[in-house]
């Protein structure tokens, strides 16, 4: 295994990644996956539930380095203190309120006016002397994303974002999310098992097969994201659905 940092074009390839099983036997979540994210861009990970998608970006955020292949970005290893990893649980410290959970992740650079920003630009400022007990899951996964962005990533890594909220709730985030794609410096790489998300949000869409996953497709969407009404969406989403 190799991890082979500065913002720029993310490349991985993973040739295999097996894991024990409870009957002993392992199994294979990836074998021979290969594709690259465009700087500053954001790329789409989509697929079924189970298919291997979350442990492909513990992979790439080097929490897991057991596997077979390499990631790089910009052609070198990537920097793990410069990625923002928002997980599918929002997993804040529970005995710290939501700015210090924000300030523990934080770049030494950041200043008291720069995490005013931040929390002004992602509606949260009014919570946060709040802890997590306190906050709603929507506002916790706000939370969540405020501290991945507050290290400056140069890559952002969000798995599922937006899983088990509510309709209204998720698409308010989703609209947040966005904002912070087209105003950041940094390359996204959104893991999702829905289709029409990835089309929300995404610059490039990778579909995966079932477990082991590899890629089954890749296309391209070249409508800015502030452009995309709900008929281009909807033009989209049916192109998408057909076999390539």
């Amino acid at each position: 295994m190799q991890r082979a940092g500065a913002s720029g074009t993310l490349n991985v390839r993973i040739d295999d990644k097996t894991y024990p099983g409870a009957n002993g036997k392992g199994v294979q979540a990836v074998r021979g996956l290969a594709f690259c994210a465009e700087s500053q861009g954001c790329t789409a990970l989509v697929g079924p539930s189970g298919c291997g998608k979350t442990t492909i970006l513990k992979i790439i955020a080097g929490l897991d380095r057991n596997f077979d292949g390499e990631i790089s970005l910009n052609g070198s290893e990537a920097d793990a203190s410069r990625i923002g990893f928002v997980f599918q649980e929002p997993t804040l410290l529970p005995w710290r309120s939501l700015e210090e959970n924000v300030r523990l992740a934080a770049t030494p650079e950041m200043t008291d006016a720069d995490l005013d920003a931040l929390l002004d630009q992602t509606e949260i400022a009014e919570f946060r002397d709040r802890f997590p007990g306190e906050l709603s899951l929507g506002l916790a996964r706000r939370a969540s994303i405020v501290r991945a962005l507050a290290a400056k990533p140069d890559m952002l890594l969000l798995d599922e974002p937006f899983v088990s909220l509510d309709g209204a709730t998720a698409a308010k985030l989703r609209r947040l999310v966005a904002r912070i794609l087209d105003q950041q410096s940094v390359t996204a790489l959104l893991v999702t098992h829905d289709l029409a998300e990835a089309v929300e949000l995404a610059d490039r869409i990778i579909t995966l097969s079932p477990r082991p996953a590899r890629v089954e497709s890749e296309r391209a969407i070249s409508t800015a994201r502030a452009k995309r009404t709900p008929a281009i969406l909807k033009k989209y989403l049916a192109q998408f659905e057909r076999p390539p």
